[in-house]
């Protein structure tokens, strides 16, 4: 295929994390499970925060959002790769490659934000105690929210409209197991450079803005906890803060190990199977680390499925 226009692009060819025939069912039950756990967990902490009236609260209103994002998180790459392994097709059309894309920025940059918001509930929560019902009122934590998916799509949307003007040549497969943008953009034989300066300005910018955002209020939380003078307070304290700091560090701990995994092997294939990590693993186990560590989301959970119990007991009974 000549270099010309994108409409000439029908298809790319998505290489996977394998290309060994064996290693292919392996995979399949491997990330089919991993999928299930993510959607089964986040649904029920949205469930549980949703049918308790005790967790209406700011905390769990973000809870239940960033519970959302990871579930459209996966969604948006697992399942496409488990048809290609089934179907032993690695073809994904043009138009599917660009939509997988723009969601797949969508929640990765949502997850980053929300994260970003629920450091900002903790830090009003431990250093202004008093007036945390007055700062974190409804309307606030709304805006917030929706301010998180605003941005998200509008910075999803101009990645997505600067990945069109590219034009592509005859190498059309992308080593990964989703339409990934810098892999997409190296494969351009058109000229990239304005493409890279978006990618990597915008995203330093947003990302390490939430990052540094993270870190200022932790930094605060941290001096607040010690001037609390009791043993208890500030275990109590560094409690509340426990579930959060673990999904924080997990995030950007894998997304950073990605990226120094890829800058120093130069290998796409390393890459790909790196970006598992916060791709698939961690949406899987935020809700184990939220519902483990939070004795609140434990009681609800509990109380939700003594309830799902007892209406199926009921409905067996009349049957």
């Amino acid at each position: 295929m000549a270099a010309g226009n994108l409409t000439r692009v029908s298809e790319f060819l998505l290489l996977g994390l394998s290309e060994e025939p064996e290693l292919q069912p392996l995979l399949f039950g491997l990330f089919l499970s991993m999928y299930l756990v993510t959607v089964l967990g986040n649904l029920l902490i949205i469930l549980a925060v949703s049918s308790d009236a005790f967790l209406h609260t700011p905390m769990y209103f973000f809870l239940c959002n960033l519970s959302l994002a990871d579930i459209c998180f996966t969604s948006t790459t697992v399942p496409k790769m488990l048809v290609n392994i089934q179907t032993q097709s690695k073809a994904i059309p043009y138009a599917g490659c660009i939509t997988q894309m723009y969601f797949f920025i969508l929640c990765a940059m949502l997850d980053n934000f929300l994260l970003t918001v629920m450091a900002y509930d903790r830090f009003v929560a431990i250093c202004h105690p008093l007036h945390y019902t007055v700062i974190m009122n409804p309307r606030l934590c709304g805006l917030l929210v929706l301010g998180s998916w605003t941005i998200s799509s509008l910075y999803s949307l101009l990645q997505c409209l600067m990945a069109l003007r590219l034009s592509f040549c005859s190498d059309l497969e992308i080593t990964h197991f989703f339409c990934e943008l810098n892999q997409m953009t190296q494969l351009a034989c058109s000229d990239t450079f304005l493409n890279n300066f978006v990618i990597y300005f915008v995203t330093v910018l947003l990302g390490g803005g939430s990052l540094a955002g993270i870190l200022y209020s932790y930094s605060k939380i941290a001096s607040s906890i010690q001037a609390i003078p009791s043993i208890q307070g500030k275990y109590k304290a560094f409690s509340t803060c426990a579930s959060h700091l673990s999904v924080v560090s997990l995030f950007y701990g894998t997304c950073l190990g990605v990226y120094l995994s890829s800058a120093s092997t130069h290998s796409s294939h390393s890459s790909a199977v790196a970006s598992v990590m916060y791709t698939v693993v961690t949406p899987m186990l935020n809700p184990f680390i939220y519902s483990l560590r939070n004795r609140d989301i434990k009681g609800a959970l509990k109380r939700v499925l003594r309830l799902v119990t007892y209406r199926s007991r009921t409905i067996e009974s009349h049957t």
